[in-house]
């Protein structure tokens, strides 16, 4: 079975009676991450202020996807798991480092709904630097979660080590009113090339190629950021982070698939999807860009599935016992490790 197919069948939406439980996901996107989850028979209810990324998630998953601006005053139906992705904007202008005090942060929404639902379990996502530049953001998060009552995990995750073919450097943490570990890797490697199959060798009078000025442009990025190998995909490995700026613009940066004969062809929106791990009956909404950003926001799915498939494991009773060390203890290991790296 060629790895598209088994996504198509092995993240399909289903309800587990036996098990029962609703996720809330807040900041929920298009929906990757409540799809990983719905994929193991958990009832979900997104929320989400971007409207076409809401109607995304309403065609695609069972779950209804509310769409509105969330703020600390907002109220939710009992769950069971809280999830998402709150945006991290901890520094205000001028330089001031006002944390959960910073209104166009969504921590403390997320805290709120913690506060609110006092759910089991909760999860949350962020970009590397929040192990790094930021850290002192995340351990005053962590600070709030352990005086709620919850033991918090976490760790950078890459989910090409979760069987997605991108190689994609997340801050993963959980949090249980019992000790909780994260998944441990899969080892299995999906590369670009097993996850688009022949998508990458064909084209119409639809493909966006690169003109020739955009070639020149490439030629002078590529020479000035001293990039040693071209940035095309190589579909011998995983790909790249996909992100809204290399999928929707920036020409010098943009994922693009070289030709046998040496053309240049934008990737489609179907081939981004397929490295972030969407099945290809996922349908996206809006205009093109609109689609880009919502693939190149996402969580990738596959990677989610494994994320709830941990959690499941969790709320069974059937997940690997491991020591979990205390978050300060984990704070203090990445403190450690940029230090070296620093050297």
């Amino acid at each position: 079975m060629e790895y598209w197919e088994e996504i198509n069948e092995k993240l399909k939406p289903w309800v587990d009676t036996a098990l029962n439980k609703t996720v809330v996901d807040l900041f929920a996107g298009c929906g990757g991450l409540s799809l990983g989850f719905e994929a193991n028979g958990f009832k979900t209810i997104g929320y989400e202020m971007d409207t076409q990324a809401s109607i995304t998630y309403g065609k695609n998953l069972i779950g209804d996807c509310i769409n509105e601006k969330l703020t600390i005053e907002s109220e939710y139906p009992k769950a069971d798991i809280v999830i998402g992705g709150p945006p991290c904007q901890p520094f205000s202008v001028g330089g001031k480092q006002l944390g959960l005090k910073d209104s166009r942060d969504g921590f403390p929404i997320f805290l709120s709904a913690i506060k609110r639902l006092d759910p089991d379990v909760l999860l949350f996502e962020n970009v590397r630097g929040m192990l790094y530049k930021n850290k002192w953001y995340l351990k005053e998060v962590i600070e709030e979660l352990e005086k709620l009552g919850y033991y918090i995990s976490y760790s950078l995750l890459n989910a090409k080590h979760y069987e997605v073919p991108q190689n994609r450097e997340r801050v993963i943490v959980v949090g249980s009113k019992q000790r909780i570990n994260l998944p441990r890797k899969v080892n299995r490697k999906v590369t670009a090339g097993d996850a688009l199959g022949e998508l990458a060798f064909q084209f119409d009078e639809k493909s966006k190629f690169f003109t020739e000025s955009m070639d020149i442009y490439v030629a002078k990025y590529e020479k000035a950021s001293k990039c040693i190998n071209p940035r095309d995909l190589y579909l011998d490995r995983p790909a790249r982070t996909l992100t809204c700026r290399n999928l929707a613009g920036a020409t010098g940066d943009m994922h693009r698939v070289r030709l046998k004969d040496g053309r240049r062809r934008r990737i489609t929106v179907r081939e981004a999807a397929r490295l972030q791990s969407f099945p290809d009956w996922f349908e996206f909404s809006g205009t093109e860009t609109n689609q880009y950003n919502q693939i190149g926001n996402a969580v990738a799915p596959n990677f989610a599935y494994h994320l709830a498939s941990n959690i499941k494991d969790h709320l069974m009773g059937t997940a690997n016992s491991e020591y979990v060390l205390s978050a300060n203890d984990q704070l203090k290991l990445f403190e450690n490790e940029a230090v070296y790296q620093s050297r």
